[in-house]
């Protein structure tokens, strides 16, 4: 058995961490990193912004390009000239345009479409619907999904604000062309296939028109 003393001793060192423990609790403990004090926080560093250069560090552009490139120069240039441009959104627009302007093509109607095509890109389209018209050919077409979307070209011009932007796309279709007399003569109803194209998208920069057109295809 413990004696009265030792027995006292005991419980007040008992107290004695339990109050240790309910004080670190409370304040915590110092262990690592901290930010310092408001009083100790530096002052804001000054970062030297140089005009005409693609130097800043946008992920919006280097997302989609590498770094201190001529497309990287070229879109820095393009978001300079018209602040609200995105090179994300822009891929998001034309990946839907891609699929509405090959749908609009196979379906051989171009009418909702028109408005995203250069004039000689809607001259050559329209001219392969038409044959396919005189030859009494039939398309039956069903777009799966765009697969791949990435920039490959960018050009601007400061002086005229004139941009170019060209884009790979790697889509997946069910396409079957068939003759008057409803003969498969080129694609399989039954299975998809990929289409790559490269399509070069153009636009002048701070125009009141938002619409890039198709000015290109390969």
């Amino acid at each position: 058995m413990f004696n009265s003393p030792m027995l006292q001793l005991l419980v007040l060192a008992g107290i004695a961490v339990f109050l240790i423990l309910r004080l670190r609790g409370v304040l915590g403990t110092r262990d690592g990193f901290e930010s310092p004090a408001p009083d100790q926080v530096p002052a804001a560093r000054r970062f030297e912004v140089i005009e005409g250069t693609a130097t800043e560090d946008d992920s919006d552009v280097s997302d989609h390009v590498e770094a201190g490139t001529p497309n990287a120069d070229a879109l820095a240039a393009m978001k300079r000239a018209e602040p609200s441009f995105g090179v994300g959104d822009f891929l998001s627009g034309a990946r839907q345009a891609y699929e509405m302007i090959l749908m609009a093509f196979e379906r051989g109607d171009l009418s909702e479409v028109r408005p995203f095509l250069a004039p000689p890109v809607a001259e050559a389209l329209q001219s392969v619907i038409d044959g396919r018209r005189e030859r009494g050919e039939a398309v039956d077409a069903q777009f799966l999904g765009t697969r791949e979307t990435s920039l490959a070209a960018a050009q601007f011009d400061q002086a005229s604000g004139e941009a170019e932007i060209t884009v790979r796309f790697v889509g997946e279709m069910i396409v079957a062309i068939k003759d008057a007399s409803g003969t498969v003569i080129e694609g399989d109803p039954k299975a998809s296939r990929k289409q790559r194209d490269t399509w070069t998208f153009a636009r002048s920069m701070g125009a009141s028109d938002p619409n890039w057109r198709l000015v290109a295809t390969g």
